[in-house]
């Protein structure tokens, strides 16, 4: 079976924080070492949700490896934001064929997705076909808002831009019910299981200390009906490769495998991956 990670983040050779979390999992943060893993474990592509600016320049991946969303992250924001430049240098990313979408982070950035501030984003996008991933539910630090990345913000906006195309990022983790509604409601609305880990875990020990959660979890991914909507996805450098294909295979059933983990991240974003 083939895998997409249809969310990650790689950082540049200088973070620590991503040197040192991706360690604590068994992994290095570089490209290198991704490919290795990847190779190992039958993943064919990645979808990298950007942080590193606005400016094309800045996002130089091994285009065999991966695409990337152009990121409107609170770091980018915060340092020396530009709005007259940001739609021309979100456009330039849109262009290019490496770039199959726009992330977006109003929890952190503290700004609603119904803000004109995002509306030029939602017309870019519907232009050049290629989704907005939107982080929603918990947020990586306490400084965040939640009430912006509720899922049934997400609502608002795809009801109100039918020709863009959405992913709710996590699921909207913890907020199942409304997650499963907004993806069941919106037709230009998918989802991926990103997240959900952090760091290791005993696998066995989770599934029967968690068990309520994983039920809910469960539960209202199958209400959603969504499984040629859904993606696999990680959030790296937070967790272990091997392990989170592992979690996610307990999640959903067998027989949605190939959709959740390879056909639905290639259809919505566009990658254009052999199926065979």
């Amino acid at each position: 079976m083939k895998i997409v990670d249809a969310h990650l983040h790689l950082f540049d050779n200088s973070n620590g924080w991503a040197d040192e979390v991706a360690k604590r999992v068994g992994h290095r943060s570089s490209e290198e070492h991704l490919r290795q893993t990847y190779a190992e474990l039958g993943m064919v592509h990645g979808v990298i949700m950007g942080n590193r600016s606005l400016n094309p320049e800045n996002h130089s991946y091994a285009q065999d490896l991966f695409h990337y969303c152009v990121g409107f992250d609170s770091h980018i924001m915060e340092d020396g934001f530009d709005i007259s430049t940001a739609y021309e240098l979100a456009e330039l990313n849109l262009r290019r064929d490496s770039c199959c979408g726009v992330k977006l982070y109003p929890g952190y950035n503290k700004i609603s997705l119904a803000n004109d501030f995002y509306k030029p984003i939602y017309k870019l996008a519907a232009k050049y076909e290629k989704p907005v991933a939107v982080h929603t539910g918990l947020t990586a630090h306490s400084q965040a808002h939640l009430k912006y990345c509720h899922p049934l913000v997400l609502d608002e906006v795809a009801a109100d831009n039918s020709r863009t195309r959405f992913v709710m990022c996590h699921f909207g983790n913890p907020f199942f019910d409304g997650a499963a509604a907004v993806l069941a409601k919106n037709p230009n609305v998918c989802a991926d299981l990103s997240g959900f880990l952090d760091g290791m875990v005993d696998l066995d020990a989770y599934f029967a200390d968690q068990a309520g959660y994983v039920f809910l979890l469960k539960s209202w991914l199958a209400a959603s009906n969504g499984w040629d909507k859904i993606m696999y996805g990680t959030d790296w450098p937070i967790v272990n490769l091997e392990q989170y294909i592992n979690f996610v295979k307990r999640l959903i059933p067998e027989k949605h495998w190939n959709n959740v983990f390879f056909n639905n991240a290639n259809r919505i974003y566009g990658l254009g991956l052999k199926t065979e």
